[in-house]
């Protein structure tokens, strides 16, 4: 299998660190080149290049993958993997942070995955979105975020029936709590007002934050993705972790109010 994977090239994007890192790792072993875009550049031997860019900045990252592609004659693999997490009270959320989460956890999903089937339709290949468990059971004083996530998989699903005449197969990939960055640098909006209420929401930020940083590793989902990349007929979701599989199949055997009264008496 290392054979045939050997002269795919991938692009990550948020490849710097954690979940990212992890797939440049495990693609690496596998033979994949790997490219990697991230807003902070940093040295890995697993990643032939990495270019500093925002995911929102669509005309740099069009350039990066042009640069890519006219280097190595085609771009196998995709992985839309950059993301971060705002935590509080929808009524206490800077408008500005719900924005910023929505274009770059979701409308650079799309606008980047636009621009790789550009560079992937010649050859085929893997478009990878990471999604979340939190987008299949939305989590209170995280609703942002669990609403990019949603909408990551929904994009994904419909993306793959657009992709497939160009033998592009796309998956949505589901972690459950992985122990990486992504919790310090969580952006938190709690100006609540009411001093019970305001208790209640940072114990609630600070159990999401425990069940991270106790969570899986990243390296759980770089094995997943890898395993997907040299599947001949990957799934359209995967989720990482046997309680999180059976935390995303809830919803099709429960009401979906006693699904969110369950969530509200684990998190508030």
């Amino acid at each position: 299998m290392k054979d045939r994977l050997k002269d795919k090239v991938a692009v990550i994007t948020g490849a710097s660190s954690g979940i990212g890192y992890s797939i440049a790792k495990y693609f690496s072993k596998a033979g994949i080149k790997v490219y990697d875009i991230s807003r902070t550049v940093k040295p890995h031997e697993e990643v032939t290049k990495a270019y500093q860019a925002d995911v929102n900045d669509t005309n740099k990252i069009d350039g990066i993958l042009k640069e890519i592609y006219d280097i190595e004659g085609h771009i196998d693999i995709f992985v839309n993997n950059a993301g971060f997490g705002i935590a509080g009270t929808i009524e206490n959320a800077r408008r500005d942070n719900i924005y910023s989460i929505v274009e770059t956890n979701l409308s650079a999903v799309m606008a980047l995955s636009s621009l790789a089937i550009k560079y992937m339709k010649a050859s085929g290949g893997n478009i990878i979105n990471i999604s979340s468990v939190g987008g299949v059971i939305p989590l209170p004083v995280q609703a942002a975020y669990s609403a990019t996530k949603a909408g990551v998989e929904i994009f994904s699903r419909a993306l793959a029936n657009e992709a497939r005449p160009h033998d592009i197969k796309v998956t949505a990939i589901l972690p459950g709590d992985t122990k990486t960055g992504f919790t310090k640098s969580r952006i938190v909006d709690n100006d609540e007002q009411n001093p019970k209420y305001k208790d209640k929401i940072s114990k609630s930020i600070k159990k999401v934050e425990k069940d991270e940083q106790q969570g899986k590793s990243p390296d759980s989902v770089g094995k997943a993705v890898l395993k997907i990349v040299k599947r001949k007929h990957p799934p359209l979701r995967k989720t990482i972790g046997f309680f999180y599989k059976c935390a995303v199949f809830l919803p099709r055997i429960l009401p979906t109010k006693i699904v969110n009264f369950i969530v509200r008496k684990m998190y508030l």
